[in-house]
C-alpha cells in the first residue's frame, strides 16, 4: 500500500458509512455504485503497479449533475475524493492514497458535437482520445494530442495532467488546445466555461485554472477542444546512430529539411530498442544496431511534395556518414508498426521488474546526460538498467531504472537527487505528466518558487477549503 511504503498519515477526513452508500444509490442507481472488493481493486491500483491504494468504493456517474450532487455529499461531510480518468498516469495522481472515494468518469462518454468549420470537438470527460480521433477522421480533422496510452486515456484526464505527447512539437499541449470547460467544484457548484471561442479576452482565464490542475481543484466534466486539419499525407522515418550529438544534428536538419511539416521528432537509446524486442517481441526495425535511434514524423498536404521533402532530408542524414541505418515509408501498416517501437517502450520495461520513472525537461546540451549520471550513480545496486527516450523536439526526456522489485537503495538514490540536478540545470522535475502523489514533497523544493507555491495555496484554498479534492497529491 502506498500509505504504508511512503509512510503517509491519513487526513481529517470523514469515513464513509452505509448512510453514504444509500446517498450515492439514490443518486447514480445501484450500477453506479461499486463496492464488491473485486469490482473496486483495479481502481486501487495504477497500470504500472507503483502505487496502490485502499478505497472501499467507486462511483461511476454518468453525467455533470450527478457529479454535482456527489461532491455536494462529499463536501458537507468532508469525505475525501479521487478524480479517476482512465488511469494511465505515471505520478500516482488518479489513484487513492488511503480509502478516498473514486469518481470515475468512464461512463461519461458523449461526444457532443463537432464543428467541422470551426474545427472543433465538444465532449465529455471520459471519452477516449482514440475514439475521439476516429470520430474527428470522419470530419477531416484529428485530435490535436497523440499518446501511447491513446486507446485507454480519457480526454479528461489528458486536460487535467496538461498532457503533451508525441506531436507537441507541432499542435502543442492540451493547455494550448483547450477552448472550454464544464467544472463540478468541490461544493458540487458547476463552473460552465464551455466556451468554444478561439478568441476571448473577458477577464481572468478561468479554465487555465484547471488545466494541470490534476484534479486537485473540481473534476472536469466535459470540454471543448481545437482540432487540427488531418494531414493529407503522412511519412515517417526511422534511424539509427551511434552518438547523441548526432541524435541533436539530426533534430536539426530536420527542422532546416522538414520545416512546416515536421509533425514529432523522439529518440530512444539502445536499452530500450533492446527492452521492445526481447520483452514484446517486436521486430526490430532495422538491421543494424545502433546507440540511438530516432522517430521523424512529416503532416502535409501533397503526397509528392512531402515525399520529395522527406526523401532529400534522409538522404541528407545518410551521406553525412552520422545516420548508421535508416528507413522511410508512408504505408500506414509500416508507420504503424515502426511507431509501435517507440510508443511501448513503457509497457515493455514494466514486464517483469519494478519500474522507477522521471519525466523531465532539460537543455537538450544536458538531455541525455541525465542517464549518463543516474548509471554511474546506481553502480553496484539492485538496478538492472537505466534507459532514457522521450520527445527530443521539445526537450522532454523519459528516464527509466528498472530493479526486479522495490528497492529502497536505488529509490534513495535516485530521489531527491535526480529532482535537484533537473532544477539545477534549469529544467522542469515534470514535464508532462504531473506532478500528482509521486512527486509532491518535491514540488515546493525543487518545481515552483515560494511565492508561486503560495498563490497555489491560495487558489486551492478558496476553491476547495475543505480539502477534499485528491488529498496528498500536487500539494504536501
Amino acid at each position: 500500500l502506498t500509505k504504508d511504503r511512503y509512510n503517509i498519515k491519513r487526513g481529517n477526513f470523514g469515513e464513509i458509512t452505509d448512510k453514504h452508500i444509500q446517498q450515492f444509490e439514490r443518486v447514480l442507481g445501484p450500477n453506479g455504485v461499486l463496492t464488491d472488493p473485486d469490482d473496486v481493486e483495479p481502481y486501487n491500483v495504477d497500470w504500472l503497479k507503483i502505487v496502490r491504494g485502499c478505497t472501499k468504493i467507486v462511483l461511476r456517474p454518468t453525467s455533470t449533475p450527478e457529479v454535482s450532487d456527489i461532491l455536494r455529499i462529499c463536501n458537507q461531510d468532508k469525505l475525501a475524493v479521487c478524480p479517476q480518468g482512465g488511469n494511465t498516469g505515471l505520478v500516482g495522481g488518479s489513484v487513492p492514497v488511503f480509502d478516498e472515494i473514486v469518481v470515475s468518469t468512464n461512463l461519461m462518454n458523449n461526444i457532443l458535437f463537432v464543428d467541422d468549420v470551426a474545427g472543433t470537438i465538444s465532449c465529455d470527460a471520459g471519452c477516449i482520445l482514440e475514439r475521439l480521433d476516429a470520430i474527428l477522421a470522419e470530419h477531416g480533422l484529428m485530435m490535436p494530442l497523440d499518446l501511447g496510452a491513446k486507446g485507454s486515456c480519457q480526454i479528461g484526464g489528458n486536460i487535467s495532467t496538461s498532457a503533451g505527447g508525441l506531436r507537441l512539437l507541432r499542435y502543442g499541449s492540451m493547455q494550448a488546445n483547450t477552448l472550454g470547460l464544464q467544472v463540478v467544484l468541490a461544493d458540487g457548484s458547476v463552473l460552465d466555461l464551455m466556451n468554444a471561442l478561439k478568441k476571448d479576452n473577458t477577464g481572468y482565464h478561468l479554465r487555465q485554472l484547471f488545466i494541470g490542475a490534476e484534479g486537485t481543484l473540481g473534476i472536469i466534466t466535459r470540454a471543448v477542444i481545437q482540432c487540427p486539419v488531418r494531414p493529407q499525407s503522412t511519412f515517417l522515418a526511422f534511424l539509427g546512430m551511434n552518438n547523441f550529438s548526432d541524435v541533436l544534428s539530426i533534430y536539426q536538419l530536420a527542422k532546416k529539411e522538414l520545416s512546416e511539416t515536421l509533425s514529432s521528432c523522439e529518440m530512444m537509446d539502445a536499452g530500450c530498442m533492446y527492452s521492445v524486442v526481447n520483452n514484446l517481441n517486436l521486430k526490430p526495425p532495422l538491421s543494424t544496431a545502433c546507440e540511438f535511434y530516432m522517430v521523424i514524423e512529416t503532416h502535409g498536404s501533397r503526397e509528392e511534395h512531402d515525399n520529395e521533402k522527406m526523401e532529400g532530408f534522409v538522404e541528407k542524414a545518410v551521406s553525412s556518414g552520422i545516420v548508421k541505418d535508416g528507413t522511410y515509408t508512408s504505408d500506414p501498416a509500416r508507420m504503424n508498426n515502426l511507431w509501435q517501437i517507440r510508443e511501448r517502450i513503457t509497457e515493455s520495461l514494466a514486464v517483469g521488474h519494478y519500474v522507477y520513472k522521471y519525466d523531465l525537461t532539460l537543455p537538450l546540451d544536458k538531455y541525455y546526460e541525465v542517464v549518463h549520471l543516474i548509471k554511474r550513480r546506481l553502480e553496484g545496486t539492485n538496478a538492472v538498467s537505466v534507459t532514457g527516450f522521450g520527445h527530443v523536439g521539445d526537450g522532454n526526456i523519459h528516464l527509466n531504472v528498472q530493479s526486479k522489485m522495490f528497492d529502497h537503495e536505488v529509490h534513495s538514490l535516485i530521489e531527491p537527487y535526480v529532482f535537484e540536478w533537473t532544477s539545477a540545470q534549469g529544467g522542469s522535475i515534470s514535464a508532462e505528466h504531473g506532478i500528482g502523489f509521486k512527486k509532491a514533497e518535491y514540488l515546493a523544493k525543487y518545481g515552483k518558487s515560494p511565492e508561486a507555491i503560495n498563490i497555489m495555496a491560495k487558489i486551492k484554498l478558496a476553491l476547495d477549503p475543505k480539502g477534499i479534492m485528491n488529498p496528498y497529491k500536487v500539494f504536501v
